[in-house]
């Protein structure tokens, strides 16, 4: 698959998320991920869709691997603290909403110009 078919994939999946087709979203999306386990992208929109109607392990498997690709993402660490903090694990949600925060500020520092509510 190439990058312009994997980006055009990941955005038909979440327009079909978007009018309410999670189905074939998560279809689509399981797809993407196996046709190109590395795309960052298309494993955070897995963990996304997954948590917004609640299949916690699913999400939580998919924001692992989002991580594993970009560790230090400030949106995949903001979704691994919500997911955690859903299950329960206020501990582990702290420690991935700390990061997300210094991701934050790592951001901000590099691009003065953003907002500073990042």
């Amino acid at each position: 698959m190439t990058s312009d078919e994997l980006q055009s994939l990941i955005e038909d999946a979440t327009a079909d998320y978007a009018i309410g087709d999670t189905d074939a979203a998560l279809q689509k999306l399981a797809h993407a991920t196996l046709s190109s386990p590395d795309s960052f992208a298309a494993w955070h929109a897995l963990a996304e869709i997954n948590f917004s109607v609640r299949h916690l392990d699913p999400a939580l498997a998919a924001a692992e691997r989002a991580h594993a690709l970009q560790p230090a993402d400030l949106f995949i660490n903001t979704t691994l603290s919500r997911i955690w903090m859903e299950r329960g694990d206020k501990a582990k949600a702290e420690h991935f909403g700390a990061q997300a925060k210094i991701a934050g500020w790592k951001d901000q520092l590099k691009n003065p110009e953003l907002p500073a509510s990042l």
